[in-house]
């Protein structure tokens, strides 16, 4: 199969090398120079250095190459979600593809598939999520992934691409769900890092992802999606691993913050995306719009945004009125 990834970050990246051991695929970047760069030095030294990229895997800056390479195969777009609709934009009619990115866009508040659907009805289209860090999936580590999408063929064939000995590949048919999952769970981590930063105690991390797959149910209800979705991969699988592995950028930005430092300077210092911060006040938006309750992504907005220190969220948190286990 050909396969073309369109991105060349470290999920991109990742996935590219994983797939090439299989299929012919070309990874895109959108800058030339670093194009020109993984091509020599067969490593992406800003973004997975530790992991060479197998001989076999070509990279490339031309889109419009790209785009044919995969004509009949596969389409992976793995930019931020910031660049989604950008790329969706360019697929052709006929293009069958999956994208990576996990959030809402910020300027509309809609989720992948919402764009897809305003952008290229035409085109078949879903997501590829699940609790996963690159690195070590490129390394070859066991992981799980799902492809959601309303088009089965379209998931079969993410199956037949990525599939093998360290990756599974599951299908599911409810890609509201997935993706609201992928968006909240990065809020969600931020806010365990803070707990863990704050040195609340593992009774209090407990507490806070389990309130915080409630939350994230409620939401995806609310805009369409299944509850068990969010017991499976994308929702419980994602939350766990983004909330608690120390390879979560959104864990380190909480857990930064906790220790007093800004968030420009905690943002300098990453070097990377942490969608939870670009993400968290459109969640929340999202949800008001709804009529749903999220207390603990009104808590990381109001920190993120400065008017409430980690110490007051926390406050805040647990002085809130009783209520049912169900309601929250």
């Amino acid at each position: 199969m050909k396969i073309s990834v369109l991105g060349a970050g470290a999920w991109g990246t990742a996935l590219a090398v994983q797939a090439a051991a299989r299929h012919e695929v070309l990874l895109w970047a959108r800058d030339a120079q670093q194009a020109q760069a993984l091509q020599e030095q067969r490593r992406n030294q800003r973004y997975l250095a530790e992991v060479a990229l197998p001989a076999a895997l070509s990279v490339g800056s031309d889109l419009a190459a790209a785009l044919a390479h995969a004509h009949d195969g596969l389409l992976v777009i793995a930019t931020p979600m910031s660049g989604l609709r950008g790329m969706l934009q360019v697929l052709p009619a006929s293009a069958r593809a999956l994208w990576l990115c996990k959030g809402f866009e910020a300027d509309t508040g809609l989720l992948g598939h919402e764009i897809a659907r305003e952008v290229c009805p035409r085109a078949s289209t879903g997501v590829l999520s699940g609790p996963s860090f690159a690195a070590e999936v490129a390394q070859g580590k066991p992981a799980a992934l799902v492809a959601a999408s309303a088009d089965t063929a379209l998931c079969e064939l993410a199956v037949q691409a990525f599939h093998g000995e360290a990756l599974r590949i599951y299908i599911c048919d409810d890609p509201a769900g997935v993706e609201v999952g992928g968006a909240v769970k990065n809020v969600l981590a931020i806010a365990t890092g803070l707990c863990d930063g704050l040195q609340l105690g593992l009774n209090a991390r407990a507490a806070l992802i389990t309130r915080g797959l409630a939350e994230m149910t409620r939401l995806g209800v609310a805009l369409g999606a299944r509850v068990e979705t969010f017991m499976g991969l994308s929702g419980m699988g994602d939350l766990v691993l983004t909330a608690t592995g120390d390879l979560s950028r959104n864990r380190r930005v909480g857990l930064q913050l906790a220790a007093g430092r800004t968030l420009a300077q905690v943002l300098t210092d990453l070097g990377h995306v942490a969608e939870g911060v670009y993400s968290a006040a459109t969640v929340l938006r999202r949800a008001r719009d709804k009529g749903v309750e999220m207390p603990i992504t009104e808590a990381v907005v109001a920190v993120l945004e400065g008017r409430l220190s980690p110490h007051q969220a926390v406050l805040h948190l647990m002085q809130r009125a009783p209520n049912t286990e169900r309601r929250g």
